[in-house]
């Protein structure tokens, strides 16, 4: 299974587009919010199944706060972030999402791509397709791979810059 996970779009959706066109067909695109209004067309140009949260700058929006998804028998979180002071540090997410039973919490709003295996839950940011915040500022996002014997890979991917 390939599950494309991206974040922090911002209404600029050239990058996703390069993206999809890059990694081919997945299974799953799941979006970690600050879509901006663009959830529709996300949804239409994604050519699989599509999981958005709301972020902190969709504003009016419908989108949900954290969705509950179970990925090959695992319990993943998914949430923009803002809301467990991820900015600073990442600990009360884990922490939450451990107390509830997930093994996988992935979130956004940093534009910093981060895959942190160190805890009893798994840690996954993609970083930002628009506005990159990390050394080197390219935009990233993350494929995670669950292999035949269920094993999962997570790997982060830049785009160059045009």
């Amino acid at each position: 299974m390939r599950i494309l996970v991206v974040s922090d779009t911002h209404r600029q959706n050239g990058n996703l587009c390069r993206v999809l066109a890059k990694t081919g067909q997945v299974d799953l695109l799941i979006h970690l919010g600050d879509v901006e209004g663009s959830e529709d067309y996300i949804r239409e140009i994604a050519g699989c199944p599509v999981e958005i949260v709301a972020g902190n700058n969709d504003f009016f929006s419908c989108l949900p706060r954290e969705l509950e998804l179970e990925l090959d028998g695992r319990r993943v979180l998914l949430t923009h972030g803002h809301y467990y002071n991820v900015s600073f540090t990442m600990e009360r997410l884990r922490e939450e999402a451990r107390e509830r039973g997930f093994q996988i919490a992935m979130f956004g709003h940093t534009h910093r791509p981060v895959i942190d295996r160190s805890g009893p839950v798994d840690l996954i940011n993609p970083g930002s397709l628009s506005y990159p915040r990390q050394d080197g500022r390219k935009p990233s996002y993350i494929l995670m791979e669950i292999d035949r014997e269920g094993a999962i890979h997570y790997t982060i991917n830049y785009l160059s810059h045009k």
